[in-house]
């Protein structure tokens, strides 16, 4: 709910039904009242075996819409993360990729992050990144390879620096 966010989560793929978030998680947050829960179950709903979110601008937007942010200037991101019990698979975070009429300008990830339990930042280079054209503000992907019996993770304090 920070008047600082301009991408909302409508960006649900893979097995959408193997994951749910709540952007208002009150347990134990890395800073201020709340933080984002994320739980994915590995049911493979879908029988696609990887579920995401892309929190995309305007919502719902895979490059068929005119939208994004100029995000120039900016050389990381960064975002705090752990997991409810310290071995879970974060397969994949980006910024970018959606590709279409109106693409993004760049796509920069970090793959396989291997949680702990307490809380630890994370950062991707963006400094060699086109960030002219950003559609695509932040994309969270697990996988049932990486949590066959699904997993919970916690994030918090996601920005551009």
């Amino acid at each position: 709910a920070s008047k600082d966010n301009h991408f909302a989560p409508s960006g649900w793929m893979g097995d959408f039904g193997d994951i749910k978030l709540n952007q208002s998680c009150s347990e134990n947050p890395k800073t201020g009242k709340t933080c984002m829960k994320i739980t994915y179950t590995a049911e493979m709903k879908q029988a696609a075996g990887w579920t995401g979110i892309f929190w995309q601008q305007p919502a719902n937007n895979w490059g068929d819409k005119k939208g994004g942010f100029d995000l120039t200037g900016a050389t990381k991101l960064t975002f705090w993360a752990k997991g409810a019990n310290g071995y879970e698979i974060i397969s994949e975070v980006k910024i970018g990729g959606i590709s279409g009429a109106f693409s993004d300008s760049d796509v920069a990830w970090l793959k396989r992050i291997k949680l702990t339990g307490s809380w630890k930042k994370y950062t991707i280079d963006l400094s060699s990144a086109d960030l002219s054209s950003i559609s695509g503000g932040f994309c969270i992907v697990f996988s049932k390879k990486d949590n066959p019996k699904g997993c919970t993770v916690f994030l918090d304090d996601i920005r551009y620096e």
